[in-house]
């Protein structure tokens, strides 16, 4: 278990951590309110009791975790933008970075999703 964040970014692989640094700073820009917490044994982004944001670091790449309906109301721009997503996140690499400014439409979608 990690105890924070700077715990978990140190241990990811070595090219996955600026993205992961870059990651952070985007969610906690975009989320002002939010505490940094570990959940589901990932750094997430807490508003109250909701996990608004996550993310995790794996061996070939990152993903970025929110909700259901925040994914589908970007599908279109994560597309774009080359990524893949599933129902509740979106992976991205160094070679494929996920774009800034989808960053903070995907936290801000995923905390109106939860009414915050």
């Amino acid at each position: 278990m990690f105890a924070d964040h700077d715990a978990y970014i140190a241990e990811a692989l070595e090219d996955l951590r600026p993205l992961l640094v870059r990651l952070r700073a985007q969610l906690a820009s975009a989320l002002p309110d939010a505490e940094e917490v570990i959940a589901y044994k990932m750094p997430g982004f807490r508003i109250g009791q909701s996990i608004v944001a996550g993310y995790a670091a794996f061996s070939k790449q990152c993903g970025l975790y929110l909700t259901p309906s925040a994914i589908a109301s970007y599908a279109d721009e994560i597309a774009a933008a080359g990524l893949k997503s599933t129902k509740t996140g979106v992976t991205f690499s160094p070679n494929q970075p996920i774009p800034d400014g989808l960053v903070e439409k995907l936290a801000l979608a995923s905390k109106r999703d939860q009414n915050l």
